[in-house]
């Protein structure tokens, strides 16, 4: 079944996981996505392993996990579009494109004639997306952008680790990923108003601004107060208890969200006079009084296993669960039955299936097809210049003798 962005074309010129992250989704809602590669090198994150796919002898192949993350629902063209040749492949090609995406230092492309001021002249529909570290003005604007800065200067690591500990970053580079989902429906609802009006336009997406603003309550928190949130490990800065706790046998989170489930918790665990205590009894009486009420439930949830915490309390309606390794969370039965987990072939493996995580969306009427593996360098270049722009074989050939494609 044909998904929804079927007949829309993403020309992407992006790499790393920003980008691709954003081109993969719209590949997996039905869009045709060209990813654009340079020739023999290929996006930065192939070599980012191990690990590596294994091939059909269980010898390692040169497409790396992490690339693997982010480049499914893709054709791969190789293209060097710093020779005169390749500009002016690349500009066919966009002129049978609807989006543009790309991820380099603010001015590379336009050297190459390639920025939006060039193509939109010629253009006038084409939707643009830029993502970079800093955006395209500012005075941080010529700066390189990466995943672990951004955390760095955008906030999150200053409120993420145990409270003397050092600041902690989020282990998936989610600035990057957040970036790509922005991306994403920036796209969307550009490609909406090209529609309504024939005219594309320039979305400038930056790494810091998103950083800043899915800082949400904690950054909305300081700017209402004007008070520093502190780290607070597996705390939350709202809501107590919410945190991990020990167990007899090893954690479990414990994720109480209301007085309603405090009460709950306390008439089961035997310890009514908690829930009635003036320290404890409202969710702003537990945040002033954390570390007095934390230190008694500590004490209580160690009387009991982590199994029988999360069975007794979610058979009441008390919000707990366990802390899976990555083994534990593919094995659960409720991802598995949410199908979060796809095979496809791919000819790396030999046409083996190759286990990818799913795309979590599910629509009741155009359900995400997954056709294409994550491709390998060049995979598909002979056939999209066919296919798009009628070049004949003879004349593919001579582009890649002369280091074009």
């Amino acid at each position: 079944m044909p998904g929804p962005l079927t007949g829309i074309r993403i020309f992407d010129m992006s790499r790393v996981l920003a980008g691709p992250s954003c081109a993969q989704l719209l590949g997996d809602l039905g869009a045709d996505v060209i990813k654009v590669e340079r020739p023999g090198e290929g996006d930065d994150t192939r070599k980012w392993g191990p690990p590596y796919l294994k091939d059909a002898e269980g010898h390692d192949t040169t497409e790396s996990a992490y690339y693997l993350a982010a480049n499914r629902a893709k054709r791969s063209l190789t293209l060097d579009f710093t020779k005169p040749a390749g500009r002016n492949l690349a500009r066919r090609l966009i002129a049978r494109s609807d989006v543009l995406l790309e991820n380099y230092k603010v001015g590379t492309l336009a050297k190459y004639g390639l920025g939006y001021a060039e193509l939109h002249a010629e253009f006038p529909r084409l939707v643009y997306c830029s993502i970079t570290g800093f955006g395209q003005t500012g005075p941080y604007a010529p700066r390189a952008g990466y995943d672990y800065l951004i955390q760095a200067m955008g906030g999150i690591m200053s409120v993420t680790g145990e409270p003397r500990g050092e600041p902690m970053k989020v282990a998936v580079a989610i600035a990057d990923l957040m970036t790509g989902m922005y991306s994403t429906v920036a796209i969307l609802a550009a490609l909406r108003h090209r529609d309504a009006t024939g005219k594309g336009q320039h979305i400038d997406m930056a790494l810091l601004d998103t950083q800043v603003a899915w800082l949400a309550n904690l950054g909305q928190g300081y700017l209402t107060s004007g008070e520093l949130p502190a780290r607070l490990g597996n705390a939350h800065a709202t809501v107590v208890p919410y945190q991990v706790f020990k167990t007899a046998d090893g954690h479990i989170v414990l994720a109480i969200g209301n007085d309603g489930q405090f009460r709950k918790f306390c008439d089961f665990a035997g310890e009514p006079a908690l829930a009635s205590d003036a320290r404890f009894a409202t969710n702003p009486a537990r945040i002033r009084n954390r570390a007095e009420l934390i230190s008694e439930m500590t004490g209580i949830l160690a009387r009991q296993t982590s199994a029988y915490w999360i069975r007794e309390l979610e058979r009441i309606g008390v919000p707990c669960g366990p802390i899976n390794n990555l083994a534990e969370v593919f094995a659960d039965p409720h991802v598995q039955a949410r199908r979060m987990t796809i095979e496809l072939p791919h000819p790396a493996a030999g046409g083996e299936p190759t286990r990818l995580i799913a795309n979590p969306i599910k629509f009741s009427e155009t359900p995400v097809s997954y056709e294409r593996a994550p491709p390998t360098l060049g995979q598909h270049t002979d056939e999209i210049l066919k296919e798009l722009l009628d070049l004949s074989s003879a004349e593919v050939a001579e582009l890649r003798d002369d280091g074009v494609i």
